[in-house]
C-alpha cells in the first residue's frame, strides 16, 4: 500500500494505482476529455494536470502512478491555469457552434469549459474541415474532433474493426478513415460504438427525423412505428425523472401523442425470429450442415461477417432480423388485417442501434414488395422527437401496443441483452424437440452474470460458454458480445480449438442494451443495468416462451401455416448476401 495526500485528504491505495484512480476514491473529480480506462491511457488532452508538492512541472493525473508521501493538489491556481489553458487550446482547433450541435447540454467539452470560466478565446481559431458522405448512417464532423483518439483506441481495442487512422503530426494532426478511404468503402460495421464514446459531437447518427416529420405531416400515410427491447430500458435516462415512470405505456402513450397511427412491440417479431431460428438450427443439425450456425439478429455482427470473414456466411441462420420480420410483416398480414393499402404504409423502427439504419436500406430487404422498413431511429434520434414534441412523460397514462401483432413473450424481451437470442432459443428448441416445457431459467447459464463497475463495464459480456443436454444430446453453445471477442472465437472454431453447435453474436459489449444508437453517458456504462431490467421484464411476463405466444401461433395458422414454410422463407429469411453499398 502507498500513503499519500490529496488535497489535503490522507489515504493508503495499491500500488500502481494513478492519481485519478485515487482521488476518485475519494470522490474528487479530476476533469479529462480522453482517458477511458483499460482502453485508451495516453494522455492526449492535457486536461487531468495536477500539482505535486515539490515538483515544478505540472503532470497528468490519468497516468501518473502514486508514490509513498505524494502531495497531491488537484485543482490549485497553477494546476487550473493551465489546464484552462489546454481547453482554450482545444477550443480554438473546435467548432464551437453548441447550439446546433446534438450533444449540447451533454458534452463534456462543453461543460469543462463552463466551470473553467472560458468565455473569449485567446487564440485564433483554426478549424479542419474533411469531406464526408452524409447520406452514410455514421457521420463524422471533423470540426467537432478534439483529437482524443477513443474513436481508434475503441474501434481497435473492442471491436478489432481499425477504420480509424491518425493523419499528420502536432497541430496538423487529424482522424480519419484509413488510407484515407470514403467511409462507404471502409470495413465499418456501423456498431456504433466509437459515436457512444466519443466526448464531442464530432460522430453521430444521421439525422432521420426531417423525413420523419414530413411523413407525420403527410394525410395519406399511416405511420407504422415498432419500438426494440432495448429502447424501453433507455428511453427516460434523464436526472429530472423519478424512477418508474420509464415504463412500456408511457413510451406508447408518448409516440401516440406525437401523432404515430400504431404503435407495435418488436418483441413480437423476435418471437416469431425465434420461432423461425429455433427450427432452422434444429433442421441443421438434423442435417448434419456444418455446425455451428450463428445468429443473425445483429446487423453489425453479420456486416463484420461479410467484410472480415465471408468464408462463413453460409453458417449464418438465415432468419432476418426481429426488424426487418416485422417490416415484412407490416406490410403484408398488418396491412391485410387493418384493410390499409402496403404502399400507403410508413414502416418506423426505434431501435438501440445504428446499423439498423443501412440494413433497412438494403435491397434485399423488400420481401413485402415494398422496402419492408422505411425509416429507422435511434433511440437518441426518439429522445429528440419527444423533446422537440415538448411531450413530459409524467403527464401521461399508459397505453398497451396495438394489435393485432403487438404482444410479446418474455423470451422475446431478453433479446435485447447478451444471451437473450440464445437463452429464448433454446428454451422453444427445447419443446419442439421433447414435446414437453423447460423451466423458463434451465438455460440461465448463458446470461453474463458477473457484477460490472462503471469502469470495466465497456467489456460487458466477453464469451460465455455453456453445454445443455436436450433429449439425450448434447448442445454446445457460445454466447460472445464485442466484434473482437467474435473473433477470438472464429479464429478457435477454424483452428479445431473449440467446437460448438450454436454461437450467438452481439456486435455491441452487453447487447443491444449496449448499443451503438442508445443515450450517452460519460464516465458510465449503462449496458449492465439495462440488461438487468430486460430480465426483470421477462420474470413480470405472463408467458416467457416464444411459442407460447397466442398472436404469434395465429400468425402462423392464418398467415404463415409453418416454421420454415415457403411463405414464412419468403418473407423472414434471406441469404445474407448483404450489399457492401446500401445505396
Amino acid at each position: 500500500m502507498v500513503n499519500l495526500k490529496i488535497d489535503d485528504i490522507e489515504l493508503s491505495v495499491e500500488e500502481g494505482t494513478t492519481i485519478m484512480e485515487a482521488a476518485k476514491k475519494l470522490g474528487i473529480y479530476i476533469p479529462h476529455l480522453c482517458f477511458l480506462k483499460g482502453i485508451n491511457e495516453i494522455s492526449a488532452c492535457k486536461v487531468c494536470v495536477v500539482e505535486i508538492q515539490g515538483k515544478d512541472k505540472l503532470v497528468t493525473a490519468c497516468s501518473t502512478p502514486v508514490s509513498e508521501g505524494m502531495v497531491v493538489f488537484t485543482n490549485s491556481a497553477k494546476a487550473r491555469s493551465v489546464r484552462k489553458s489546454n481547453v482554450e487550446l482545444i477550443l480554438s482547433q473546435h467548432d464551437c457552434l453548441c447550439a446546433t450541435c446534438v450533444r449540447s447540454g451533454n458534452c463534456p467539452l462543453q461543460t469543462l469549459a463552463g466551470h473553467l470560466g472560458i468565455y473569449d478565446l485567446p487564440f485564433e481559431r483554426q478549424v479542419t474541415e474533411q469531406a464526408w458522405d452524409k447520406e452514410f448512417p455514421l457521420i463524422r464532423d471533423s470540426k467537432k474532433c478534439i483529437k482524443c483518439m477513443r474513436c481508434l483506441q475503441i474501434c481497435s481495442k473492442v471491436q478489432g474493426c481499425d477504420i480509424w487512422d491518425v493523419q499528420n503530426t502536432g497541430a496538423y494532426t487529424n482522424i480519419s478513415t484509413v488510407d484515407n478511404m470514403p467511409i462507404s468503402q471502409a470495413k465499418c460495421t456501423l456498431c456504433g460504438q466509437c459515436i457512444t464514446h466519443c466526448p464531442t459531437g464530432a460522430l453521430k447518427e444521421r439525422n432521420d427525423l426531417p423525413a420523419i416529420y414530413d411523413i407525420l405531416a403527410d394525410p395519406d400515410k399511416v405511420t407504422v412505428v415498432q419500438i426494440a427491447p432495448a429502447v424501453r430500458t433507455a428511453w427516460l435516462e434523464r436526472n429530472d425523472v423519478e424512477p418508474g415512470i420509464d415504463t412500456e405505456g408511457r413510451l406508447v402513450a408518448a409516440l401516440k401523442r406525437i401523432g404515430f397511427d400504431y404503435v407495435l412491440d418488436t418483441v413480437f417479431s423476435a418471437d416469431v425470429t425465434i420461432m423461425e431460428e429455433g427450427n432452422e438450427l434444429l433442421e441443421r443439425l438434423r442435417s448434419k450442415k456444418q455446425m455451428p450456425m450463428f445468429t443473425s439478429c445483429c446487423p453489425g455482427w453479420v456486416s463484420y461477417l461479410t467484410m472480415y470473414h465471408p468464408e462463413l456466411l453460409g453458417q449464418l441462420s438465415t432468419t432476418k432480423s426481429p426488424q426487418q420480420i416485422f417490416g415484412a410483416l407490416i406490410k403484408t398480414y398488418f396491412a391485410e388485417k387493418t384493410g390499409v393499402a402496403p404502399e400507403n404504409i410508413c414502416s418506423i423502427a426505434i431501435m438501440p442501434c445504428v446499423s439498423k439504419k443501412r440494413e433497412a436500406a438494403l435491397e434485399s430487404m423488400n420481401a413485402s414488395g415494398y422496402q419492408d422498413v422505411d425509416y429507422v431511429l435511434t433511440t437518441r434520434e426518439m429522445v429528440r422527437l419527444l423533446r422537440a414534441e415538448h411531450i413530459d412523460p409524467r403527464g401521461l397514462k399508459e397505453k398497451p401496443f396495438d394489435s393485432p401483432i403487438g404482444d410479446g413473450t418474455g423470451a422475446g424481451a431478453i433479446f435485447g441483452v447478451t444471451g437473450g437470442v440464445m437463452e429464448a432459443a433454446l428454451r422453444t428448441a427445447y419443446k419442439v424437440v421433447t414435446g414437453e416445457e423447460a423451466d423458463e431459467d434451465a438455460f440461465k447459464a448463458v446470461r453474463d452474470t458477473r457484477t460490472q463497475g462503471r469502469d470495466n463495464a465497456i467489456n460487458l459480456g466477453g464469451i460465455r460458454t455453456a453445454e445443455f443436454e436436450i433429449a439425450g444430446k448434447v448442445l454446445k453453445t457460445c454466447v460472445v458480445s464485442g466484434l473482437k471477442n467474435a473473433e477470438e472465437v472464429i479464429q478457435q472454431i477454424q483452428s479445431g480449438e473449440a467446437h460448438y453447435d450454436f454461437v450467438e453474436v452481439m456486435a455491441c459489449p452487453g447487447g443491444c442494451v449496449g448499443g451503438g444508437g442508445q443515450p450517452i453517458h460519460e464516465e458510465a456504462e449503462w449496458a449492465p443495468k439495462r440488461g438487468e431490467r430486460l430480465y426483470e421484464l421477462d420474470k413480470e411476463r405472463k408467458l416467457r416462451r416464444s411459442h407460447e405466444n397466442p398472436q404469434v401461433q395465429k400468425l402462423y395458422k392464418e398467415f404463415l401455416e409453418t416454421p420454415l414454410s415457403e411463405k414464412a422463407e419468403h418473407l423472414l429469411h434471406t441469404q445474407h448476401m448483404w450489399e457492401k453499398n446500401y445505396r
